[in-house]
């Protein structure tokens, strides 16, 4: 039942606080102190977000409803509310939308539309704990590479060298905007090349052995769990995608006609086409009765609306046996790279394609989505057929490189 002022004026704090809903979302929290709070919950990327309306009596029951109205419009419009306060709050504070925080805000929010909302918090966290306090306020067309290099060296200097690599290139995007909206004219970050300490490598532990394959197939098609985590297991390994696209995969984005799952590569920002096999078709038929009535195809168990916990796949695989130092989930990539290069022998640019992999052509031009498709999906195929063939423990014959 919708809230009345009646009902929000006889409200009285207890020992914990106190929710009243009011539909959509909205409700008004009573604090112990007496304080009464309107809030928004919301889920924005799959996570659950909540956006601070105001207080009452100064802000009334009708104005809590009318900015709960014009925030769901902008979240209709694939906006996230919260980080686009925090752009209008930083520009405001600021007196300008000249400043290198403000612009990467503005920035952060526009691509919060196709950006996966992990990639949209990371960044925003980078620019407001690490990047802000030390070059926020300044205008981003003064901004010279020995001050964007301040921020970047404190964080080599707590250990974080992957952050800072990350940081530059996302000052770097920040710039790419500003110069195309206008606001700056030169990119400094290109003078930054090299005067970072090289992030250590660290190669996620796969199995690229048929023979240690066969069992660790056997497995997964042998573990004893719900319909979601035994679909995730097999679809794995059938189509090698990273492990946080594959958990976040949308029934909206696969075309079970077609055989194909289009989604926005997290890597690279760009459109990917992963052509199924007709393994990860009858995966996919058989989870629809479960979970095709919702978002995602891999849904977590403890709320609706959000994707499948970022452990599952591997503390599922710990379950069975296999450590971290064994394999892995996003093991599956390199074992797909390995066995497809070195058993099956198809072409590295056709395998690096399917990996979603920023491939381009010999004038450094990148190819597009549907890049020796055709190729591709007979690779899938064979691929899926292979691993058929391990599971079930036929002999493989190796291919002869040269005819594929």
């Amino acid at each position: 039942m919708p809230l009345s002022d009646l009902a929000i004026r006889k409200a009285r704090p207890a020992d914990k606080p106190l929710r009243l809903f009011d539909g959509g979302g909205l409700y008004l929290e009573v604090t112990p102190s007496g304080s009464k709070l309107w809030r928004w919950k919301y889920r924005f990327g799959g996570k659950e977000k909540r956006l601070a309306l105001g207080s009452y009596p100064e802000t009334s029951l009708a104005e809590a409803r009318e900015k709960h109205f014009e925030a769901r419009k902008k979240l209709s419009s694939g906006i996230d509310p919260g980080l686009q306060r925090k752009v209008e709050k930083f520009l405001k504070s600021e007196g300008g939308g000249n400043t290198f925080g403000v612009i990467a805000l503005e920035m952060l929010a526009l691509r919060s539309k196709k950006n996966a909302a992990s990639t949209v918090e990371r960044n925003q966290r980078i620019v407001e704990k690490d990047l802000n306090p030390l070059i926020g306020g300044r205008p981003i067309d003064e901004l010279t590479a020995p001050e964007i290099l301040i921020p970047l060296r404190k964080l080599e200097r707590r250990g974080a060298v992957e952050t800072a690599h990350r940081a530059r290139g996302l000052i770097s995007m920040v710039f790419r905007y500003a110069i195309a909206t206008g606001r700056a004219t030169k990119n400094p970050t290109a003078d930054l090349v090299g005067a970072l300490e090289s992030p250590k490598t660290e190669h996620f532990a796969s199995l690229t052995e048929p023979d240690q394959v066969a069992p660790l197939l056997r497995a997964l098609w042998g573990y004893e769990g719900s319909i979601i985590v035994q679909s995730a297991l097999k679809f794995a390994p059938l189509t090698f995608s990273r492990p946080g696209e594959l958990r976040t995969a949308r029934w909206a984005d696969i075309n079970l006609e077609t055989g194909e799952w289009r989604y926005i590569a997290t890597k690279t920002g760009t459109p990917h086409i992963v052509p199924l096999p007709t393994q990860a078709l009858e995966v996919l038929r058989e989870l629809e009765p479960y979970t095709g009535r919702g978002e995602y195809v891999f849904p977590s168990t403890r709320g609706k609306g959000r994707p499948m916990s970022e452990n599952t796949i591997n503390a599922s695989m710990r379950r069975m046996g296999f450590d971290s130092k064994t394999m892995t989930g996003h093991g599956f990539r390199a074992m797909a790279r390995t066995i497809l290069d070195e058993v099956l022998g198809f072409r590295p640019d056709y395998i690096e394609h399917q990996l979603a992999h920023a491939v381009r052509d010999p004038n450094g031009r990148a190819y597009n989505r549907t890049a020796h498709l055709p190729e591709r999906r007979k690779m899938m195929q064979a691929w899926a057929d292979y691993l058929d063939s391990l599971r079930l423990g036929a002999k493989i014959v190796r291919f002869d490189r040269q005819s594929a």
